[in-house]
């Protein structure tokens, strides 16, 4: 059983990544143990810029919460914190995310000694699989 916290990954995100990625506002929604719900809330700071019509998160937005929850929810699958850096990372833009929430689940497709490799799946509010994201990851270790 998975006895990492919500509150253990939050206090993991104050204190390891940069202030802009706290700025996101990433939320822990539900952990199991195959996988890690997140929540990116509504943020005018990551809406792109240019022209009219609806506002769009940005895709940088998409990519940092990808790297940011992937690293999460490793923590949770390994029960502690493994230093590790981001060795590569594929983003797949199905659909225009808006800016009005975006639930992120995330699960392990590969978590050895060495490395990790991380899907991250990104539903607008009407549950649409709208962006995807494998990112691997080397353990530092």
């Amino acid at each position: 059983m998975n006895t990492f916290t919500k509150s253990g990954i939050n206090a993991l995100l104050e204190s390891v990544f940069a202030p802009w990625i706290q700025d996101l506002g990433l939320q822990v929604v539900e952990i199991n143990n195959d996988n890690v719900l997140f929540y990116l809330p509504e943020n005018d700071n990551l809406v792109r810029g240019g022209g009219s019509g609806p506002a769009v998160v940005c895709g940088q937005a998409i990519a940092s919460a990808a790297d940011t929850c992937s690293v999460l929810a490793l923590t949770s699958f390994n029960k502690k914190f493994r230093n590790c850096t981001t060795i590569e990372m594929t983003n797949h833009f199905l659909r225009p995310l808006m800016n009005n929430g975006i639930e992120i689940k995330v699960e392990a497709l590969s978590n050895g000694r060495k490395m990790a490799v991380i899907r991250a799946e990104f539903r607008n509010t009407l549950g649409k699989l709208a962006a995807t994201a494998t990112c691997s990851f080397a353990y530092l270790e």
